[in-house]
């Protein structure tokens, strides 16, 4: 679970202080989906980051399963994302040199897990998302969807308990949008996974059960009806 407690997040932008988060509080449980949503430059980035260790607050307490991420070492946080936490971008970030498996793979190695597990590991998770067929493809050999499942097989094959996805569907057309959606959708269910999505898409937004609305880092919390 996440427990976020009067979290600011401040800028210097010249001789001005911008507030990116200005004492947000927020829960999800377990299992929970949630989506961000809200104007450019509103916070909804920064607030992904603090949810994934990837920046620290300049004061309150981010919590994951009790542990205030803000309060931990480089190494130990590093240690913690690596185990936990699966991060899907919307620019894919995939090593252009390396095929589909490898690119999963990579996951795997900060782990410490032995090669022939990391490949069938890697396998599974591209089957998982649709690309059995697909294993030693470069990502240049690939559409823009395929490349992004790629991604997503790579953020889940280390099994984390969280996954939070940047703009995911943001590179593509609108039929590609809906089919990446479904898929994440799909595994949030199968593997019960605490999913967060940052988005600025509102028909994406209308498919989740719980919206944050940023704005001027200040957050508003809709819970929609099952």
């Amino acid at each position: 679970m996440y427990q976020l407690s009067g979290v600011t997040k401040r800028y210097r932008r010249g001789k001005d202080t911008v507030d990116a988060l200005a004492g947000v509080d927020l829960t999800i449980e377990d299992g929970g989906r949630l989506v961000i949503q809200g104007p450019t430059g509103g916070g909804k980035s920064t607030l992904l980051q603090m949810l994934g260790g990837l920046d620290r607050p300049t004061s309150g307490s981010v919590e994951l399963d009790g542990v205030d991420l803000a309060s931990l070492s480089e190494a130990r946080l590093t240690k913690v994302r690596s185990e936990n936490i699966g991060f899907v971008f919307q620019s894919f970030n995939l090593i252009p040199t390396l095929t589909a498996q490898e690119n999963v793979e990579t996951a795997l190695v900060p782990l410490g897990v032995k090669a022939a597990e990391r490949r069938t590991r890697a396998a599974e998770a591209l089957e998982s998302v649709g690309l059995g067929e697909r294993f030693g493809h470069l990502p240049g050999e690939m559409s823009g969807g395929q490349q992004q499942r790629v991604a997503i097989a790579r953020a889940l094959v280390k099994r984390p308990k969280v996954l939070l996805a940047d703009e995911p569907t943001g590179n593509l057309d609108e039929s590609m949008r809906d089919e990446i959606m479904t898929l994440l959708e799909g595994l949030w269910e199968e593997h019960g996974l605490t999913f967060v999505m940052v988005t600025h898409d509102s028909a994406l937004a209308r498919r989740a059960p719980r919206l944050a609305t940023i704005e001027k880092g200040k957050v508003k919390i809709t819970e929609r009806a099952a």
